[in-house]
């Protein structure tokens, strides 16, 4: 066993007397040793009853022969952070979590890893993680929050809370409108309900092969979801016992099927950072290009919010991440040969899975569209790409020309649309928003929400080197690269240069001749950086472009 280097022979005395000292018996001991990674706190909604999932994690452990240890993973609230400095610090964590993981994790030697997160950077972070340790381990997270219901009986949801600030400043809805949203859109524990960045991923743990069914989907106020943790905790010790590590499961073809199942469920634009981040701690590349391969043949099954008007738990209850499986191997788009942590194939989970909900769950030869959730654009202002949540646009932004109105930070942006200054046609350019330039990569939820809410959804676009909540909806363009802070072209855009967007043809361009640009690019002097002490200034200096998952190089 791997803990044999922290509990074996006379040598490992010292060790031992430190181990009795937690008030841990022999028997214990000579158990294998499980990490219990759960990231609870009181600050985080959807942390908040994970102190509740760990012990239902350990009991598993230890019905199943093991002894399960616990310790902590930080996680931060990207709705509570939102709109302020501290969405610098979200994605940021991503990597806070993985390393503070390995650190955890080799210097006590654990036989196996139980990850519990369930926010937005918990889910990769832990991912990242489990591949870069590669001992046995198994992701169990705390499941969404139940969909909101306002006084007049209508489902809600935090996008729609989002929205509703913007609804106030056009003047279409009043305080007691928006308390309304305020009181009710968030009602239980949980990740919020719908599609968005948290849910996306821990779907996607399921797609990779690296949860039990029913993870992602699953409400986190449900019993289910404690008996799922049990499950996760005994199921460790098969994976301690037979030596499957995540490596064994986290391939190239487990990537594949995980990006497929994202363009059919239609999940947040992030999972463009985080699978090339996870697939790069398991030794996998993933490019921008070949996303749009994937989604040129897989069709869009469903439209959760903020796409639709369906919450997590109705996709939970057709038949949740399996039964969307299911219906992309009738056209043979999955790789069902691959291993997962249920000590079985893909295609033996598959095994008698059914569609019980065709609307939530749209059949393959009935989809929302013939192609998936997200589409990469290139041209020369993304000569490295840009991400759009394809499935959540309307269908006259699809294909769209108009002037750019420029702003260098999420700030001016918020204060100019509120000012009402933004009219139909115009393209809002936010830039100095990128990995370094934030530096952290803000989301700009707000600015987007403020333009639906607005009533300007179905005619003003946005571009950003920075990146998007999965709530956001509309022609949302983020992660432009490269990003202004290196020198892309996002920081030569001037105020009324017109900006073409082509979503179904993969495009973008900025209509300036290129003896203009030159002659702006002669005149550029990048910023001064934002942020010059403390983490973000030393992650400035080692992240990588959003193409590349902004990964810490």
């Amino acid at each position: 066993m791997q803990s044999d280097y922290i509990k074996s022979g006379v040598e490992r005395a010292p060790n031992r007397s430190l181990l009795y000292a937690l008030g841990l018996t022999d028997e214990e001991i000579r158990r294998p040793i499980i990490g219990v990674v759960c990231s609870y706190n009181e600050i985080v909604p959807g942390h908040m009853h994970l102190d509740k999932i760990a012990q239902a994690v350990k009991a598993g452990v230890s019905m199943a022969g093991g002894t399960p240890v616990l310790f902590p993973a930080i996680a931060v609230c990207d709705g509570i952070a939102m709109g302020h400095i501290g969405m610098k610090y979200s994605l940021v964590t991503r990597d806070l979590i993985a390393d503070s993981t390995e650190a955890m994790a080799i210097a006590h030697q654990f036989d196996g890893l139980v990850m519990i997160p369930n926010c937005d950077k918990n889910v990769p972070g832990l991912l990242m993680a489990a591949a870069r340790i590669n001992v046995p381990a198994i992701v169990v997270s705390g499941g969404p929050m139940l969909a909101g219901r306002l006084k007049d009986g209508r489902r809600t949801c935090l996008s729609h809370m989002f929205e509703a600030v913007g609804a106030y400043h056009a003047g279409t809805l009043d305080e007691s409108g928006v308390r309304d949203y305020e009181e009710n859109a968030c009602p239980s524990c949980g990740s919020c309900s719908g599609m968005y960045t948290a849910n996306s991923m821990n779907c996607l743990a399921e797609a990779i092969g690296m949860a039990l069914p029913g993870n992602g989907t699953i409400p986190a106020p449900m019993s289910a979801r404690i008996r799922l943790a049990k499950r996760a905790g005994m199921k460790v010790m098969d994976l301690v016992r037979d030596g499957v590590r995540p490596r064994d499961i986290m391939t190239a073809a487990a990537f594949k099927n995980a990006e497929t199942v994202d363009m059919a469920l239609g999940c947040s634009t992030n999972t463009m950072l985080h699978l090339p981040a996870i697939a790069h701690e398991a030794g996998v590349t993933i490019d921008l290009d070949g996303a749009n391969a994937i989604s040129a043949n897989t069709p869009n099954l469903c439209h959760l919010a903020p796409a639709g008007d369906t919450f997590m738990e109705d996709l939970d209850r057709a038949g949740g991440v399996l039964a969307v499986m299911k219906e992309l191997t009738k056209k043979g788009l999955l790789d069902t040969s691959v291993r997962t942590v249920t000590g079985k194939t893909l295609a033996e989970n598959l095994e008698g899975v059914e569609n019980l909900d065709p609307e939530i769950i749209r059949p393959i030869d009935r989809p929302y569209s013939e192609t998936g959730g997200i589409a990469v654009l290139k041209g020369n202002l993304a000569q490295d790409g840009c991400v759009v949540k394809r499935s959540a646009v309307a269908p006259e932004m699809m294909v769209h020309e108009g002037p750019a109105r420029v702003f260098d930070s999420e700030e001016e942006a918020i204060a100019a649309i509120y000012a009402k200054k933004i009219a139909p046609g115009d393209v809002v350019v936010i830039r100095y928003e990128g990995p370094k330039g934030g530096p952290g990569m803000r989301e700009m939820l707000n600015p987007t929400s403020a333009i639906c809410g607005m009533g300007l959804g179905e005619s003003v676009a946005l571009i950003t080197d920075g990146r998007f909540s999965g709530a956001t909806r509309g022609a949302s363009i983020g992660h432009v690269s490269p990003e202004a802070a290196a020198g892309g072209l996002i920081a030569l855009v001037e105020e009324g240069d017109r900006i073409a967007i082509d979503i179904p043809n993969c495009k973008i361009e900025l209509k300036v001749p290129e003896d203009v640009l030159a002659a702006r690019r002669a005149k550029w002097v990048c910023p001064e950086p934002k942020v010059k002490t403390g983490y973000l200034a030393r992650y400035a200096r080692l992240v990588s472009s959003a193409d590349k998952g902004a990964i810490l190089q």
